[in-house]
């Protein structure tokens, strides 16, 4: 990896020596401490760095007459015009502390810069749940068809990535997502998150990034938590259908250079179905952070999750049409299902000097998994009916290292820096299966059964040059992959093993035209992600089919209130096979190829005021098959989201958000259509000192939607032949709660 970092430094050119610089220290006004992570940046030459954990900063070629703006979303921006006694000398920088706004954000010869602007979207109108965390990033939709227990299902780039097939989610460098899982690949139950704890999203589309790699086909999603609190926080929810939540956050340590907190959450509710969903789910989480302010910053976290829930599932809409059922009764009442999970991690980064620091991660985490669905009722067992259990029970070991430099350059107007990273993924899963079951209680047959043992070793590389208006972003990944899975089905010992190693070039370039505009072009391959089970079928032949996307766009801020994006893209995939845990059978799909037009807009329209909103149209269309029978069920082809929020208005705050998605195709040929919804939300809050009284309202104008849809065949206790139609989980009707919290 050393070679390729030094082949890449000659084959631009670079002459690396120490210029000119401007350095000094960033501190904030309310408790006078370092602040890390401040953008220190040059209007005149684009030249930017970030503060390091000692509020320490160094950006060089400066000249008498620049200007450095120093911005940090929740402080006002700081602005400093070089004069003579600058030129090498170390400052000290005061932030003020500011409600987050436009304005504190620049546009930046980042890779991934719109992901600043969408972190405004979270500050001025913070999630409420666990599921409106990715309601945050523009193009992606959720829906939830198994009680509120369950991960959602997800849509973004015209792929219906079910659980998290197509998309990696990290939290504080932990994967969500579950390879080889029990109901399908790629699973990401985040509802260990309480989101009270959340501290700012990073988010990318396409497979453009060196240090992503498994899931990372349509795009990828951190979230980062809070390393700590500023003041106690207790927070009481309580509404319809037999809703309560329960969230804390409170300080147990608050020191020099270390303190702790622990958050905590309780959900209880029946639920809109007709049938009690006795839905309860408890979180908590504990963190230490500690922070010499001078060259290392540790945090060490632990959290537990544990849920439990019935389900109403699925319902025929013919079943609703005759009468049978309500919009929210229930062909089988006994689905179901209980998870937890328990994570133990840490994050370190340790500072060797100005130009370098070794950032690592590892975490150990324990999954369990039970869940009870019937899709097709009475199709297969017409005396027992077509339940299913899927089950696992899981150990996730992982650790990652990244070091970084940057250089100072001789010729004016040029910035390196590079980045090495190394790390791995273990998952231990046993017992790992599929069973045809009869009230939650009886087993009648095992459909799949047997143990995952699954590795994913990764290194890589990547360089971010700038020189004049342009930044280049060469990288290069290498995974390894073993897939082993033991068959305990089998009448003797079978166990089979393949291996599988990946290279993944990435190429981005950006164009700063100003310091108000970005232009950019992203290509990169990365892979479609596969199942220890799909591989081992398949003899590990092209089981991981190659994915290349590319990004055309820009991201403009006409003003300092103001900020448009727009992107034309495409994305290729060679092949996709599928395991589908509902069955234990294996689908290959074939040849796909998806294009579309992503547009966003977020405007401050008054101090008090914010609005902003996405449209994002898609184009997906399976190349293999002929016109007309080509079609990618469920890939949504026009969406769009957006919200008007309310802040710094006396007392008052609150906002209005919706989200709808156009009908779309169902099953290959559209002869089966997916009704698409517009749905609007409110919420509105009273803040009295440290009080706040708020009223929240899901679907204001109580339309009937469905949140989730699927082309099923399946046949009822009373018909003879079976039905493929649209079966669906009725999204939620008018739901009101009550909220008070308060702080101190």
């Amino acid at each position: 990896m050393k070679n390729i970092i030094v082949g890449l430094i000659c084959l631009f050119g670079i002459s690396i020596t120490y210029a000119h610089e401007l350095k000094g220290t960033v501190i904030s006004e309310d408790n006078e401490k370092p602040v890390q992570g401040v953008g220190v940046y040059n209007k005149t030459t684009g030249a930017y760095t970030y503060t390091n954990v000692s509020g320490y900063f160094e950006i060089d070629d400066i000249s008498v007459g620049d200007i450095i703006y120093f911005y940090q979303l929740g402080y006002e921006i700081y602005e400093l015009t070089i004069v003579e006694s600058h030129i090498g000398a170390s400052i000290q920088v005061i932030m003020k502390i500011s409600p987050a706004s436009l304005e504190q954000v620049l546009v930046v010869s980042k890779v991934n810069v719109l992901s600043n602007f969408v972190n405004v979207d979270l500050k001025t109108s913070p999630v409420k749940s666990s599921q409106e965390i990715l309601r945050k990033i523009p193009g992606l939709f959720i829906g939830q068809h198994a009680g509120g227990g369950k991960a959602e299902q997800i849509f973004l780039r015209g792929f219906d990535i079910d659980h998290g097939t197509d998309i990696a989610i990290e939290v504080d460098g932990i994967p969500v997502n579950m390879v080889s899982h029990a109901h399908g690949q790629g699973y990401a139950d985040m509802h260990f998150i309480i989101p009270e704890t959340i501290e700012n999203l990073d988010f990318g589309k396409g497979s453009y990034y060196a240090d992503k790699g498994n899931f990372n086909t349509a795009g990828y999603v951190d979230i980062s938590t809070k390393k700590k609190i500023d003041k106690n926080l207790i927070s009481v929810e309580a509404g319809q259908f037999n809703t309560v939540r329960a969230m804390s956050m409170l300080k147990i340590w608050d020191g020099k250079n270390s303190n702790a907190y622990v958050a905590s959450e309780l959900n209880l509710t029946d639920g809109v179905f007709d049938s009690p969903q006795n839905f309860n789910r408890l979180n908590i989480m504990g963190r230490y952070n500690y922070n010499n302010y001078k060259d290392q910053e540790f945090n060490l976290s632990i959290s537990h999750f544990q849920s439990k829930w019935d389900a109403s599932g699925q319902i025929p809409q013919r079943a609703v049409d005759q009468g049978l059922i309500g919009r929210f009764g229930a062909i089988d009442d006994t689905e179901g299902g209980n998870t937890s999970r328990t994570n133990i991690w840490m994050n370190h980064i340790k500072y060797f000097d100005e130009h370098s620091s070794l950032t690592s991660s590892a975490y150990v985490s324990n999954y369990d998994f039970e869940l009870f669905s019937n899709f097709t009722f009475f199709l297969d067992d017409p005396i027992n009916a077509d339940q299913i259990r899927q089950f696992e029970d899981r150990t996730i070991i992982g650790a990652k290292s990244v070091y970084e430099k940057s250089f100072h350059l001789e010729d004016h107007d040029k910035q390196l820096k590079y980045r090495v990273g190394v790390g791995f993924r273990y998952d231990d899963v046993t017992d790992n299966q599929l069973s045809r079951t009869k009230n939650r209680q009886e087993l009648l047959e095992r459909l799949a059964y047997g143990n995952v043992d699954e590795v994913n070793a990764f290194s890589f590389a990547d360089l971010t040059y700038k020189v004049n208006k342009w930044t280049l972003n060469p990288g290069l990944r290498l995974d390894y992959f073993r897939y082993d899975y033991e068959d305990l089905l089998s009448v003797t010992y079978d166990s089979k093993s393949e291996n599988k190693i990946l290279l993944s070039p990435k190429m981005n370039f950006i164009y700063a035209a100003s310091p108000k505009t970005q232009l950019f072009l992203k290509t990169g391959l990365g892979f479609h992600s596969n199942d220890t089970r799909v591989v081992v079928a398949n003899s590990g032949e092209r089981i991981l089919p190659t994915a290349f996307s590319t990004d055309l766009g820009t991201v403009l801020k006409p003003s300092d209130k103001l900020v448009l994006n727009a992107s034309l893209w495409s994305l290729f995939l060679q092949q996709e096979f599928v395991y589908v845990g509902d069955a234990a059978i294996v689908e290959p799909s074939g040849e796909t190829a998806r294009y579309g037009i992503d547009f966003g807009l977020r405007y401050e329209i008054a101090d008090w005021l914010y609005f902003n909103t996405d449209i994002n149209y898609t184009v997906a269309r399976s190349t293999e098959e002929p016109d007309g029978l080509d079609f990618i069920p469920l890939a949504p082809d026009l969406t769009s989201a957006g919200s008007f929020t309310v802040n710094n208005l006396g007392k008052f705050s609150g906002g209005i958000n919706y989200r709808y998605i156009k009908d779309r195709p169902a099953n290959e040929d559209n002869s089966i259509v997916a009704e698409g919804y517009f749905v609007t939300d409110l919420n509105l809050n009273y803040n009295y000192d440290n009080w706040t009284f708020g009223l929240i309202v899901e679907n204001l104008f109580d339309v009937d939607w469905n949140e989730t849809q699927f082309a099923t065949e399946s046949r009822l206790f009373n018909e003879v032949d079976s039905v493929e139609e649209i079966h669906f989980t009725p999204g939620v009707p008018f739901f009101l709660r009550g909220k008070v919290s308060v702080r101190f």
